[in-house]
């Protein structure tokens, strides 16, 4: 770590470009080294959103195995690589048992199908990390009302889902099963650009800012239940969703400038959000509920405006 020691205040952009490469490495190789501490020992969880390689969902599940969940039901619209994460979750974590299921996160029936499928295994449910998602790029006037709703149907719907059919589930109590009491977390992937604007189309933003909503108003529909429901909001994570936009500036030459508006000076990656997953999902977080969460370098304290950039 010594060669990317800052003297002074503030390193060069160089310096701290090679500094912040350095510290993604850690961070995506920190699975591999870290102790399994068993956080979410004896839970049943749901993710949606989980087939791409880079992507926050596939990034939660590996870290969710390996604090020792009990079963790990994930879902995603595609199944190209659903194969490829339950191979793996079943070789490094052959005590953790994996369920794959390609469907639509926005579709009644297969989220009501798979609450009720893990009731059924299980008998219980304890975290829906509702990660599905989908991120438009077309400017005000060339977006059209279909693309509008489809915007809404996947990000927005999805997550009243989750809500809807995973507290449901978490109401049921099975002592057989270690279960006495009605409780659980319910995870939400909202955005940043749910919080102020600055960060995405009108669209998304719009059916972010939703979601962030929907974190707060269920959980006075829940009341008392012990059924806790969050939402994670965030920054620049480089993922396939955003890859483009990476790709595009390191063909530049300016990769080094990646997320240099916010605080931290730097891009983050899906790991750094499955670690507020997980904290959200352990009892850690036993009193911490309808909070939209940023995990984003500190941008959204001051959310800074491009000029031309969906301002």
């Amino acid at each position: 770590m010594s060669a990317y020691k800052i003297k002074g205040a503030q390193a060069s952009s160089e310096d701290h470009y090679k500094r912040t490469l350095h510290r993604v490495e850690q961070i995506q190789s920190h699975l591999s080294k870290a102790p399994r501490t068993q956080r979410l020992k004896g839970k049943t969880c749901i993710i949606t959103g989980v087939n791409s390689i880079h992507g926050i969902g596939r990034a939660t599940a590996l870290l969710f195995a390996h604090e020792g969940a009990q079963h790990l039901y994930l879902l995603d619209f595609s199944g190209e690589n659903l194969p490829d994460l339950e191979s793996t979750i079943r070789k490094q974590y052959p005590d953790v048992k994996v369920t794959t299921v390609q469907a639509d996160a926005a579709d009644d029936d297969a989220i009501s199908g798979l609450c009720d499928l893990a009731l059924k295994e299980e008998g219980r449910l304890d975290v829906f990390f509702a990660n599905a998602g989908y991120a438009s790029r077309n400017p005000l006037h060339e977006t059209t009302d279909r693309e509008w709703m489809e915007t809404m149907r996947i990000n927005t719907l999805s997550c009243f889902l989750a809500i809807k059919y995973g507290s449901k589930a978490m109401m049921e109590t099975n002592v057989s099963r270690g279960k006495e009491l009605s409780g659980g977390s319910i995870i939400l992937t909202a955005s940043v650009a749910g919080l102020q604007s600055g960060a995405g189309t009108i669209d998304y933003s719009a059916s972010k800012a939703a979601v962030n909503s929907m974190a707060k108003t269920s959980t006075y529909q829940l009341q008392k239940t012990d059924i806790r429901v969050n939402s994670i909001c965030p920054g620049l994570i480089e993922t396939n969703m955003t890859k483009d936009m990476f790709d595009f500036a390191r063909t530049r030459g300016s990769g080094s400038k990646i997320g240099q508006l916010n605080p931290m000076g730097r891009f983050g990656v899906a790991p750094e959000i499955a670690q507020m997953a997980l904290f959200l999902a352990s009892d850690d977080s036993s009193y911490v509920n309808g909070q939209n969460i940023a995990v984003d370098g500190g941008l959204a304290s001051s959310l800074p405006v491009v000029p031309g950039r969906w301002a």
